[in-house]
């Protein structure tokens, strides 16, 4: 009992060594660890979008570009477009464009490009009194309450001073803000006749993914509002926001630096982290938030949808590359980010991590640890067994309770390791004794053979030597076609993630119907049923398997495809060959002394093998023997006749796997089998031209992918009808490919 209490507290000590460290240093393993279950919270419980937000987004999508050409747009059109929002009744409209340069569409520019010097002056002189581009647009933007985008940048730049006037409160919140050396803003002529500048920088996780969003930065001396808060500034119709700040009155913090409390702009007083960030509450994209610009130009807006709102103006374009990663979506147009701040700021959905968070979940920590030690040294196994995963359940269910109903962060992770790890530490420490044999071996044979096997090579060791029995086995052999193809052009990591996506739901498909994985080949895969143990109805369970595993290379083709479209790529389609034998095989313990795996070996795997090679000759994905036929007819099969594969002299009757039982007994089923029978007959009657006649038809009414098969037989009887009957004429087919 001494001993065991030693090693207990010894154990104690090592795990809280191990965990309470991570508390304290707050390494990036943890902080990823937190923003996943955070971002998973968000995913969980998004925020409702509500259509009456009083945000819209115009945006530059792919309608508008085929309407007006190629971005950017002439700066008149731009005017046009802020005149029409304006006209509606827009309270704000911001613009997540940086209008760095001069109208490269304006006259100027055009008059430049003409070749010959006179006349380009006689236009030069017809042009020379019409404003240009850029004036027009400043003339709108005088005119309407609107905000233009400036980019931070860590190069030094000429002083770029804000439009709204940013009152501070407290200690100087300059050390605590996002510093940039400059700024990238609109043109002198724009800037001065905008109402508001503001900034459009993100600054994301090192995943790029945008969780928190500063509400003021800082370029040089100069501090610059976002972009979401301009607009919300001009929306108020105010003319500056109050930056408060530590050992502001209200904000006490005893002396202390602690960085920004809030922001307030008119009636919004937003509480911020230190650096004058915010955690939006995202809600998923919506159709109605976003409206095309070609709409608003072409007055078929309704007014409600704009009047009184504040429209952020961005790339909707997928090609324009202004895109942005949430916690709810991989890819959302970066204007939309900037509408949802402000929803959530209007809404009160901004999500707070309180400073007293993480001194928080070191507590909570550091007693839901001593507490499970503590448990699971006097308790019985199974009540700390229990205890563990409620204890992780509790914890979970509370922080999301916080989240979803005071929108307040804390993190359940941090406390949840340190349960999981001392309950680990403590339960490996107390049962090391009694189930380090049984442990022992089944880490040892659990490297090379299956765990059903393992369980039966315990109760009978006298198992573990070479060889094995024979026994019948349905034996299943699929393979990828064209691979060399498919994984042409992709990455390491690329046709690693394609072959786990294939795969797991092949592996799938075949341990669901009892199945046993002998083998992975590269993208082949050996299976068997029957063995290690007796499964009933084997035969109709291999042929279930191979019908899901049909379908799941349908899915898997058609998510590759949506994937590729959706980043404007081909995905070259997956095919699959599969071959289905049965018969006899020696099944066992295959190897050396030193290493074996529990495998299968004889003349029905090798057929299993060239029936798949068949598959491809028949231009069909399923192809099995006779004897599975034979042991599972209420399926739906087509008799393909008998081939003879390479390496074996007798022919062997062969069946293309059309359907399952439900399709069998169908109508349209019963016909297509009746006139597939029927072609087969003239062929084997020798009467090839009505055999190839029959294969026309057939390929010309069946559902797709099967007239692949029936070109292929077309070919084949019209080529023997050009040959001429011979006299030793066999409808064999003879393979001469594996």
């Amino acid at each position: 009992m001494l001993k065991r209490r030693r090693a207990y507290l010894l154990a104690l000590v090592v795990a809280a060594a191990l965990i309470f460290p991570w508390g304290v240093i707050q390494p990036r393993a943890l902080d990823d660890l937190r923003n996943f279950v955070f971002d998973t919270f968000q995913r969980l419980a998004p925020r409702a979008y509500d259509p009456e937000a009083p945000t819209r987004v115009v945006g530059v999508d792919e309608k508008s570009l085929s309407a007006y050409g190629q971005w950017p747009w002439p700066r008149v059109r731009l005017a046009e477009l802020l005149d029409r929002l304006r006209e509606l009744g827009a309270a704000s409209i911001a613009f997540d464009f940086i209008f760095a340069e001069a109208d490269r569409a304006g006259a100027s520019q055009l008059i430049e490009a003409i070749p010959d010097p006179r006349a380009r002056a006689e236009v030069a002189k017809l042009v020379a009194k019409a404003p240009s581009g850029d004036q027009i647009l400043a003339q709108a933007l005088s005119k309407a309450p609107a905000t233009l985008g400036v980019t931070l940048t860590d190069a030094v730049s000429a002083p770029l001073l804000a439009k709204s006037g940013l009152v501070t409160t407290g200690d100087d919140p300059a050390p605590f803000l996002a510093a940039f050396a400059g700024a990238v803003g609109p043109e002198r002529k724009l800037a001065e006749a905008a109402r508001g500048l503001g900034a459009t920088n993100w600054l994301p996780d090192h995943d790029q993914i945008v969780r928190r969003v500063p509400l003021v930065t800082r370029a040089g001396d100069v501090l610059m509002p976002s972009l979401a808060l301009e607009a919300l500034r001009i929306a108020q119709g105010e003319p500056a926001i109050i930056i408060r700040s530590s050992n502001a009155s209200g904000q006490t913090a005893f002396g202390k630096q602690t960085g920004v409390n809030a922001i307030k702009v008119s009636a919004f007083e937003i509480a911020t982290g230190p650096n004058a960030e915010v955690r939006p509450r995202y809600s998923h994209s919506d159709a109605v938030r976003d409206i095309s610009a070609k709409d608003v130009l072409e007055g078929r807006v309704a007014r409600e949808e704009i009047e009184g709102r504040i429209i952020f103006v961005g790339a909707l374009a997928t090609g324009l590359g202004d895109v942005r990663a949430t916690p709810l979506e991989p890819v959302v147009p970066g204007v939309d980010v900037h509408a949802q701040i402000v929803e959530s700021i209007a809404s009160g959905s901004l999500l707070a991590r309180p400073d007293w968070a993480p001194g928080l979940e070191f507590v909570v920590a550091a007693f839901a640890f001593l507490l499970i030690m503590s448990l699971l040294f006097v308790a019985p196994p199974l009540v700390s067994a229990a205890a563990a995963p409620l204890a992780v359940a509790g914890l979970f269910a509370g922080a999301f309770y916080l989240f979803d109903r005071r929108g307040v962060l804390l993190d359940p992770s941090y406390p949840s390791l340190a349960i999981i790890g001392g309950y680990l530490f403590g339960a490996v420490t107390l049962w090391r004794a009694e189930t380090s044999a049984r442990r022992h071996v089944r880490q040892a044979f659990g490297k090379f053979v299956a765990p059903a096997v393992v369980d039966r090579l315990a109760e009978h060791p006298e198992r573990l030597v070479l060889g094995g029995e024979t026994r019948e086995l349905t034996v299943l052999f699929s393979d990828l076609r064209n691979f060399s193809g498919i994984s042409e052009g992709l990455s390491a990591r690329e046709l690693t993630q394609f072959m786990n996506e294939y795969l797991t739901p092949m592996t799938d498909a075949i341990l669901e119907e009892e199945g046993t994985i002998d083998k992975y080949m590269g993208d082949a895969v050996l299976a068997f049923w029957n063995a290690p143990l007796d499964i009933e109805d084997h035969p109709r369970k291999a042929v279930r398997a191979a019908l899901t595993m049909r379908e799941a290379l349908v899915s898997l083709n058609k998510r590759r495809a949506e994937a590729a479209a959706s980043s404007g790529n081909d995905a070259q389609p997956a095919a699959m060959g599969l071959g289905l034998n049965l018969g006899p095989c020696s099944v066992g313990n295959m190897g050396s002394i030193r290493r074996f795996d529990y495998s299968i070996l004889g003349d029905t795997v090798n057929l299993a093998s060239r029936l798949e090679g068949a598959s491809k000759a028949f231009q069909t994905d399923i192809v099995a023997s006779g004897a599975v036929r034979d042991a599972a007819p209420d399926f739906s099969w087509l008799d393909l006749g008998r081939v003879r594969v390479v390496g074996k002299s007798e022919p062997t009757r062969v069946f293309a796997l059309a359907g399952d039982r439900s399709m069998a007994v169908s109508d349209s089923y019963v016909r297509w089998r009746k006139s597939h029978d029927l072609m087969r007959q003239e062929y084997e009657s020798g009467r090839f031209e009505a055999a190839a006649e029959g294969a026309s038809a057939l390929a010309r009414s069946v559902p797709e992918p099967w007239p692949a098969l029936y070109v292929v037989l077309e070919q084949r009887y019209r080529g023997l009808a050009r040959e001429g009957s011979q006299d030793n004429w066999s409808s064999v087919w003879n393979l001469s490919s594996k």
